[in-house]
Protein backbone atom coordinates (compact mmCIF):
# COMPACT_ATOMS: atom_id res chain seq x y z
CA UNK A 1 0.00 0.00 0.00
CA UNK A 2 1.26 3.51 -0.83
CA UNK A 3 1.28 6.46 1.50
CA UNK A 4 1.98 9.80 1.35
CA UNK A 5 1.98 12.37 4.21
CA UNK A 6 2.49 15.92 4.15
CA UNK A 7 4.06 18.38 6.28
CA UNK A 8 5.09 21.70 6.65
CA UNK A 9 2.08 23.62 6.27
CA UNK A 10 0.88 26.53 8.97
CA UNK A 11 0.57 30.21 8.77
CA UNK A 12 2.63 32.84 7.22
CA UNK A 13 2.52 36.79 6.21
CA UNK A 14 2.69 37.47 2.19
CA UNK A 15 6.12 37.60 1.03
CA UNK A 16 7.16 34.84 3.47
CA UNK A 17 8.22 31.25 2.42
CA UNK A 18 7.31 27.81 3.63
CA UNK A 19 8.55 24.38 1.80
CA UNK A 20 6.02 21.77 1.97
CA UNK A 21 7.49 17.94 2.36
CA UNK A 22 5.75 14.62 0.96
CA UNK A 23 7.37 11.71 2.10
CA UNK A 24 6.27 8.18 0.51
CA UNK A 25 5.75 4.62 1.33
CA UNK A 26 4.93 1.62 -0.24
CA UNK A 27 6.08 0.88 -3.70
CA UNK A 28 9.25 2.71 -5.49
CA UNK A 29 9.35 5.87 -4.67
CA UNK A 30 11.26 6.69 -8.14
CA UNK A 31 8.85 5.13 -10.47
CA UNK A 32 6.18 7.87 -9.63
CA UNK A 33 5.66 10.98 -10.94
CA UNK A 34 4.62 13.33 -8.10
CA UNK A 35 2.65 16.27 -8.16
CA UNK A 36 1.20 19.31 -5.54
CA UNK A 37 -1.88 19.97 -5.62
CA UNK A 38 -4.38 22.77 -3.78
CA UNK A 39 -8.27 23.46 -3.21
CA UNK A 40 -8.82 26.53 -1.16
CA UNK A 41 -12.64 27.00 0.41
CA UNK A 42 -15.46 27.10 -1.83
CA UNK A 43 -13.20 26.34 -4.85
CA UNK A 44 -11.96 23.65 -6.79
CA UNK A 45 -9.15 21.26 -6.25
CA UNK A 46 -6.23 22.95 -8.82
CA UNK A 47 -2.85 21.90 -10.56
CA UNK A 48 0.11 23.64 -8.45
CA UNK A 49 3.08 21.58 -9.87
CA UNK A 50 4.68 17.96 -11.15
CA UNK A 51 7.84 16.34 -10.83
CA UNK A 52 8.71 13.48 -13.70
CA UNK A 53 9.44 10.25 -12.21
CA UNK A 54 13.20 9.86 -14.35
CA UNK A 55 14.92 11.52 -11.37
CA UNK A 56 12.95 14.57 -11.37
CA UNK A 57 14.46 16.11 -14.32
CA UNK A 58 11.19 17.45 -15.52
CA UNK A 59 9.09 20.38 -13.69
CA UNK A 60 5.71 21.41 -14.59
CA UNK A 61 4.38 24.31 -12.65
CA UNK A 62 0.85 26.40 -13.20
CA UNK A 63 0.99 29.95 -14.35
CA UNK A 64 -0.08 31.41 -10.90
CA UNK A 65 2.69 29.77 -9.11
CA UNK A 66 5.22 30.00 -11.86
CA UNK A 67 8.81 31.99 -10.69
CA UNK A 68 7.36 31.55 -6.95
CA UNK A 69 7.51 28.00 -6.15
CA UNK A 70 9.53 25.07 -6.96
CA UNK A 71 9.19 20.91 -7.02
CA UNK A 72 11.54 18.80 -6.68
CA UNK A 73 12.41 15.35 -5.46
CA UNK A 74 14.83 13.04 -3.54
CA UNK A 75 14.46 9.44 -4.21
CA UNK A 76 17.13 8.68 -1.47
CA UNK A 77 14.43 10.24 0.67
CA UNK A 78 11.18 9.23 -0.74
CA UNK A 79 10.01 12.70 -0.49
CA UNK A 80 8.87 15.25 -2.91
CA UNK A 81 9.44 19.05 -1.76
CA UNK A 82 7.28 22.25 -2.86
CA UNK A 83 9.23 25.67 -2.07
CA UNK A 84 6.77 28.08 -1.95
CA UNK A 85 8.48 31.76 -2.22
CA UNK A 86 6.99 35.52 -2.45
CA UNK A 87 3.53 33.98 -0.73
CA UNK A 88 0.51 35.59 -1.82
CA UNK A 89 -2.91 35.55 0.21
CA UNK A 90 -4.65 34.01 -3.01
CA UNK A 91 -2.13 30.61 -2.14
CA UNK A 92 -4.44 30.12 0.74
CA UNK A 93 -5.22 26.67 0.41
CA UNK A 94 -5.40 22.97 1.81
CA UNK A 95 -2.30 21.46 -0.19
CA UNK A 96 -1.91 17.61 -1.15
CA UNK A 97 0.70 15.57 -2.96
CA UNK A 98 0.09 13.08 -4.81
CA UNK A 99 1.57 9.98 -6.90
CA UNK A 100 0.88 8.87 -10.28
CA UNK A 101 2.32 5.71 -12.56
CA UNK A 102 2.58 7.82 -15.38
CA UNK A 103 5.75 9.90 -16.22
CA UNK A 104 3.83 13.14 -14.72
CA UNK A 105 0.34 14.97 -15.05
CA UNK A 106 -1.17 18.19 -14.65
CA UNK A 107 -4.53 16.60 -14.34
CA UNK A 108 -5.89 15.30 -10.74
CA UNK A 109 -7.68 12.37 -12.21
CA UNK A 110 -4.66 10.64 -13.60
CA UNK A 111 -2.74 10.58 -9.99
CA UNK A 112 -3.75 7.06 -8.27
CA UNK A 113 -2.43 7.75 -4.46
CA UNK A 114 -2.93 11.55 -2.05
CA UNK A 115 -2.11 12.64 0.94
CA UNK A 116 -4.08 13.71 3.48
CA UNK A 117 -3.38 17.22 2.55
CA UNK A 118 -1.46 19.94 4.69
CA UNK A 119 -3.04 23.68 5.61
CA UNK A 120 -1.41 26.94 3.92
CA UNK A 121 -2.62 30.01 5.29
CA UNK A 122 -0.83 33.35 4.24
CA UNK A 123 -2.00 36.78 5.90
CA UNK A 124 -1.94 39.92 4.16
Amino acid sequence: QVQLVESGGGLVQAGGSLRLSCVVSGRTFSSYGMGWFRQAPGKEREFVAAVTWNGGRSTYYADSVKGRFTISRDNAKNTVYLQMNSLKSDDTAVYYCAATMEPYSTQGFRYHYWGQGTQVTVSS
